[in-house]
């Protein structure tokens, strides 16, 4: 009496396990993108920013510290825009893993709403048989 129930409790249990292995792999794939992305852009701001570190700590005289004044602008403007260009990547990707997300539930509800569709299609045919 219980057996149809189990199978279909079963297949279900193995479906939602499936798509939760799928949802955490695009995750787990995003996070290490995003990581990846992230610490390129700190690298090469730490490098550009002790490069000018090392510029002004050899300056000995005024006229050596206006010189460098335009040099310390551009190295803050450039890290300002890799630091916003890096922060839109990220966005970017993580909106399409949200979208891959997004596709994947919506076609195992999808899956499911059939199943249930074709049960209630059967049930109403033995319904009326009888």
């Amino acid at each position: 009496m219980y057996q149809p129930f189990n199978e279909q409790f079963a297949a279900a249990t193995r479906q939602f396990a499936d798509t939760a292995a799928q949802v955490n792999r695009l995750a787990l794939d995003n996070a290490e993108a995003v990581f990846g992305l992230q610490l390129s852009a700190i690298e090469d701001r730490v490098n550009a920013t002790f490069a000018f570190l090392g510029e002004a700590a050899e300056i000995r005289d005024f006229d050596g510290f206006k010189n460098l004044w335009p040099k310390g602008t551009q190295v803050a403007r450039e890290n300002f825009e890799r630091g916003v260009a890096t922060g839109q990547e990220v966005f970017g990707r993580t909106m399409k893993t949200q979208g891959a997300i997004s596709e994947l539930a919506k076609s195992q509800f999808e899956a499911a709403a059939r199943g249930v569709q074709g049960e209630v299609e059967k049930t109403v045919k033995a319904a009326s048989v009888k």
